[in-house]
């Protein structure tokens, strides 16, 4: 870390490092490929899964190729007329046309007489060849010259896919925009300067934009499905976690420069004071992510390949070109508050008498009844958990976007009129000889309306079974579970049936998703345990710092999972949404954590144990508050995406980064440190203060002001000397 300071923070080399990294930059933009995806596709089921393994096989069927439209005409729940049903058959055979299968093409009307419908068998390859020309093709041929008040609309597997597509067309820009907006104006409150914010705010910009492109073009290479979902949470990582790491930087870069008057050397003991914390943290949210590539579900991995490049990214950005800049900008950078060394200064590192921030005074109070804090503080975090009790996964397809786009309205006429499980067959293979057992088999299973034998294919026959339920709802996918034991227990041919379809897909996914979270979790908690226990040469305190993760992240589910289920009108969580929210909490979490504690076992050198802790949040209290705040605000910008699934994760990333920052990180470590004392840091040995700990907050020395607290060790005799030359000649 002394040789990346001293070249970052040069009077020459900080130019250097801009200039090349403006030419890595721009070489890497010109060179690399790009590829936009504005698609949200399926996660990627194990080749073990029964629905892939129907998927798999359906390819010999003569229908492989097939999708289908489903068109709803409606009068808002009123008898269709005469008038409307002949209008509708006329647009059947409009729509006949556009079918592969037109003899199929038959308007259905309901019972009730309120609404009809038609499918409109397609060919997958020209939906996928362009699906908004098919999709708005369909739409014209249904809705044309209507009677007043009839209404169509479109569902089905296109009519949702369509609806997908277009939650996610110029996502990245609206995205970018907003995050932009939302960072620059955080930036502007925390720095207060008109001018500072730019600095840090550009830097992360360019490496959000170099993340999206190396990125785009390793996922090329190594046939990685990178889609828009993936692209968002990957920006809004890296304007986060760069951001966060940027405060870092800034705050302890001014901290030096009220204690000299160099700037390069004000930086060059910023960034190995702050470099070991930014890389540690940063560290250890890419290899947390890095574990996802350890995941079942294919949308998992691809999550994990894109953000654990983006935080590499950002962290170069942070320590490389960050500090380059802040050196070339001058100190004048921080106008009209710009920071200058005090002529009471003794020196580097030396410091006058300060009045108590609020910081400090909040840590002395800690200090006073560590226990009584404590208790509660964890007594408040296990209210927030008691919300669990309405934890549940697995949304229903009409769930998983927000509003009413019109596959969802359609969808909603088509349960109320029709069967919920009209718009979605589940598909079963069954050995030819074995099919009248498997039709038998399947009509005797509750939750099933139908079933009906079908096209065959190498010795396998398919069995259409339509269901009762909803489209990927629970009862659905306890019909499919249904279905899948009631093979197994039948004996004989049929016994070998596999039940595919989007119902058990969906189905798959949700069980698959739980096993990536029972693997997954316990590495990111052994991976943090292990980077916790070498950077502070503890035991006791990472087991410590971890559950006090471990409960922000309960209680942020549990706070985030009620607020779904009262106010926001989720049943449920996605299936992905645990164990994003648990990599993204416990990952960036740690992050709080590493800033805190690095800092306090630098103080304890000199301080011991307790003071340590009070003056290690006089210094970090206000910029990791400021981290937090900024880095949940960020993820809170996902929900301007109507996709359930990521609004989700942005609410539940924004509850648990704000409870931890304002908190677990400011006010239960700190208690849970001053009952501990040292036995915090076991087996390390107490620091050289640690004796004169208890009477130092009446010190001069004790009275730094917030986010102005002392550095932790004196300067090299090189530093001194360089500290005395810029004195006689401050730029």
């Amino acid at each position: 870390m002394r040789a990346l300071a001293r070249l970052v923070s040069g009077r020459r080399s900080s130019w250097a490092v801009l200039g090349g990294t403006l030419v890595v930059v721009a070489l890497l933009f010109a060179l690399l490929p790009s590829d936009d995806d504005d698609a949200f596709p399926a996660s990627g089921l194990p080749d073990t899964s029964q629905s892939a393994q129907v998927q798999a096989l359906l390819d010999d069927f003569p229908s492989a190729d097939a999708t289908a439209g489903v068109l709803v005409w409606s009068r808002g729940g009123a008898e269709l007329s005469a008038d409307d049903l002949a209008s509708i058959s006329s647009r059947s055979e409009a729509l006949a046309a556009l079918s592969t299968t037109p003899e199929a093409v038959r308007p259905q009307v309901s019972d009730d007489g309120a609404a009809a419908l038609v499918a409109v068998p397609l060919s997958a390859a020209d939906v996928d060849a362009d699906l908004d020309g098919v999709a708005t093709s369909l739409r014209d041929a249904a809705s044309a010259g209507l009677p007043d008040g009839l209404t169509a609309a479109l569902t089905g597997p296109v009519g949702f896919q369509d609806d997908v597509s277009n939650a996610f067309a110029g996502a990245d820009l609206r995205l970018l925009l907003v995050t932009v907006l939302v960072v620059a104006v955080l930036l502007i409150v925390t720095y207060r300067s008109p001018v500072l914010w730019i600095v840090p705010l550009v830097v992360v910009g360019v490496a959000d934009g170099l993340a999206r492109v190396v990125v785009s073009a390793l996922a090329s290479a190594a046939d990685v499905p990178v889609d828009a979902s993936i692209s968002g949470i990957l920006s809004v990582l890296v304007f986060g976690a760069g951001t966060n790491y940027a405060l870092l930087l800034v705050a302890r870069y001014r901290e030096e420069l009220l204690h000299v008057d160099d700037r390069d050397v004000a930086m060059r003991t910023a960034v190995r004071s702050a470099g070991p914390a930014i890389a540690a943290s940063g560290g250890t949210v890419a290899l947390s992510l890095a574990t996802l590539l350890l995941a079942s579900l294919a949308g998992n991995r691809a999550l994990g390949f894109a953000c654990a490049i983006g935080v590499v990214v950002a962290i170069a950005s942070a320590l490389v070109v960050l500090p380059a800049a802040l050196v070339v900008c001058g100190r004048g950078l921080f106008w009209p508050f710009v920071p200058r060394a005090s002529s009471s200064s003794p020196g580097p590192h030396g410091h006058a008498a300060r009045r108590p921030g609020a910081w400090e005074r909040l840590g002395r109070g800690v200090q006073r009844r560590p226990a009584r804090v404590a208790v509660a503080a964890a007594a408040g975090v296990g209210v927030l958990c008691l919300g669990l009790g309405g934890y549940a996964v697995g949304l229903s397809q009409t769930d998983q976007l927000l509003g009413d786009p019109e596959s969802v309205t359609a969808q909603a006429v088509i349960d109320e009129s029709f069967s919920a499980g009209l718009t979605s067959t589940t598909t079963v293979l069954v050995p030819d000889t074995a099919t009248a057992d498997a039709v038998s088999v399947a009509e005797g299973v509750d939750g099933v309306a139908s079933a009906t034998a079908g096209e065959q294919a190498d010795g396998l026959t398919r069995v259409d079974v339509q269901l009762d339920a909803e489209p990927e709802s629970d009862a659905a996918s306890a019909t499919v579970q249904a279905l899948r034991d009631a093979y197994a227990g039948a004996g004989g041919a049929v016994s070998d049936a596999l039940v595919g379809g989007g119902d058990a897909t969906a189905y798959d996914e949700r069980t698959a998703a739980a096993a990536d979270l029972r693997l997954i979790a316990p590495i990111i908690l052994a991976i943090v345990f292990a980077i916790l226990a070498l950077l502070l040469r503890s035991l006791v305190a990472p087991v410590l710092l971890i559950a006090s993760v471990l409960a922000t992240f309960a209680a942020s589910l549990g706070a985030s999972t009620w607020l779904f289920r009262h106010v926001l009108g989720f049943d449920a969580l996605d299936t992905s949404v645990t164990l994003y929210a648990f990599l993204f909490l416990v990952a960036l979490g740690v992050d709080y954590n590493i800033f805190l504690t690095t800092r306090a076992r630098e103080e304890r050198l000199r301080h011991g144990t307790r003071e340590g802790m009070v003056r290690a949040l006089s210094s970090t209290g206000g910029v990791i508050t400021s981290a937090g705040v900024l880095l949940a605000a960020v993820f809170a910008v996902l929900g301007v995406l109507p996709v359930v699934a990521l609004t989700q994760v942005g609410v539940v990333v924004c509850i648990g980064v704000l409870l931890d920052t304002l908190v677990v990180r400011t006010v239960l470590v700190p208690a849970l440190v001053f009952v501990v004392g040292d036995a915090f840091w076991w087996p390390s040995r107490a620091g050289r203060g640690a004796g004169a700990g208890a009477g130092a907050g009446a010190g001069a020395g004790a009275g730094a002001g917030e986010g102005q607290a002392q550095a932790p060790q004196s300067p090299s005799p090189s530093e001194r000397a360089a500290a005395s030359a810029a004195t006689k000649s401050s730029r």
